[in-house]
């Protein structure tokens, strides 16, 4: 088929390369020249394991193109998705006005039958006002679906590729069997093609996200009662996740969540419950857990030194999670600017996220050139991103390099017996 991406971010890049992969003749497009160009030039302007490789080979083999000409790419495609940004407003409402923008655009280039695809996480009713737009524009039949995306930061090629499942929203049969056949090679080996109505599908993306994020305070919070009561939240975890009703998986406490999903479709999935007069107390307790759980750390902290004033503080980990550079919403950023607020001296590393960190903190961090120079002469070391390579370090150069052989470990990689013989000063969560 022929395929337009509006949006080439975490989402659009992905979807365009993965529908490439599979045979499809691709067009992604963007407004922003200078990443157009660079795309074109086989440079990707985000970290993704597997999506340079991908990129790269369906673009020399000719079925993946970048452009920043819209209506190039809405009269050489089929289907249309559209996969641009909805940032959070002030009140944690989800602004629509790129989708809304990039619909009415379409529907004033189109010239014959299209199906325009919500790739982006939208609030429920979306596509309703994305069908309006688009018929104010065009007399030409179109198909509008809401089809969610489901991918991990981190694993998104794999999670496109081998999805769990698709969910297509439609109103008409004719837009929902094209997006049925798009997705066959994808979903030979069994995962489920959902097709229901735009609101449901709308709403299940946000339900999905909801529901992870809960798990995650929930079980932040059972780690801080461990605390209180001397308990292992590691026992607890695998005592729970094993009840086939619940499973293991989101069950991990650390410092809170954060990218760019979980923390804004919860705001987003309160604010248009509001809108309709009801009030999602569940998910308001998640967001304050969320919040007060990035601070958790540097709390440990106070109360092991007292003052953090003139304290050297080495931070691993500064993306939300591993295999991403991603830092929206990242705990390392109220733990950082907290620590510095108190006077510390903070020595940061990251394996992917060293420039993104520069831009959102300046002069006020020093920046290591690895995960070793930042422990020198550090008071304590606090890990606030899980990377695989930070899991089984040089203890003893650690233990030389530092001040004082002092850990706080936002995340649980290691065992507190283990450290205890290594000869550290070590701190967890909910053990």
């Amino acid at each position: 088929m022929r395929i337009a991406v509006v949006g080439t971010g975490y989402v659009g890049l992905v979807v365009g390369a993965c529908l490439a992969e599979t045979g499809n003749d691709v067009i992604c497009v963007d407004k922003d020249e200078a990443k157009v160009r660079m795309l074109r030039r086989g440079k990707i302007p985000i970290y993704e394991p597997g999506l340079a490789d991908l990129v790269i080979r369906n673009a020399d083999e000719d079925r993946l193109a970048f452009t920043t000409h819209l209506g190039k790419a809405v009269k050489h495609s089929q289907i249309i998705f559209i996969a641009v940004g909805t940032p959070q407003g002030e009140d944690g409402s989800a602004d629509l006005q790129h989708v809304l923008a990039v619909a009415r655009d379409v529907g004033r280039t189109m010239d014959g039958y299209r199906v325009i695809v919500n790739k982006s996480t939208v609030p429920v009713g979306t596509a309703a006002k994305v069908r309006a737009i688009i018929g104010q524009e065009t007399e030409h039949p179109f198909s509008v679906v809401s089809n969610p995306e489901f991918l991990k930061q981190g694993a998104a090629v794999d999670d496109f590729m081998k999805p769990d499942r698709v969910v297509i929203g439609a109103e008409d049969e004719r837009g929902a069997d094209l997006m049925v056949s798009l997705y066959q090679p994808f979903t030979r080996t069994g995962a489920p093609v959902m097709v229901m109505d735009c609101a449901s599908a709308e709403l299940a993306k946000y339900a999905a996200n909801a529901l992870l994020a809960t798990r995650i305070s929930f079980m932040n919070e059972v780690a801080n009662v461990c605390e209180l009561f001397g308990a292992d939240v590691d026992r607890v975890r695998q005592a729970v996740g094993s009840d086939r009703r619940i499973g293991p998986s989101f069950l991990f406490p650390g410092v809170g969540y954060g990218g760019s999903c979980f923390p804004k479709d919860v705001k987003a999935l309160m604010r248009f419950s509001a809108d309709r007069e009801y009030d999602f107390k569940v998910l308001k307790a998640v967001e304050s857990v969320n919040e007060s759980q990035k601070r958790l750390l540097v709390r440990k902290m106070e109360a092991h030194f007292g003052s953090l004033k003139k304290r050297t503080i080495a931070i691993w980990g500064l993306a939300f999670k591993p295999k991403t550079d991603d830092m929206r919403e990242a705990p390392a950023i109220p733990i950082v600017k907290t620590l510095v607020e108190k006077g510390a001296k903070v020595q940061v590393y990251d394996p992917e996220a060293m420039d993104v960190a520069r831009g959102i903190f300046g002069a006020k961090a020093v920046y290591a050139k690895d995960s070793y120079d930042a422990l020198r002469g550090a008071d304590a070391l606090a890990i606030v991103t899980e990377w695989q390579q930070f899991r089984e370090p040089d203890f003893d150069r650690m233990r030389k390099l530092m001040k004082a052989p002092v850990i706080f470990d936002g995340r649980n990689i290691y065992h507190p017996h283990q450290m205890k013989q290594h000869g550290f000063t070590y701190n967890s969560i909910g053990r």
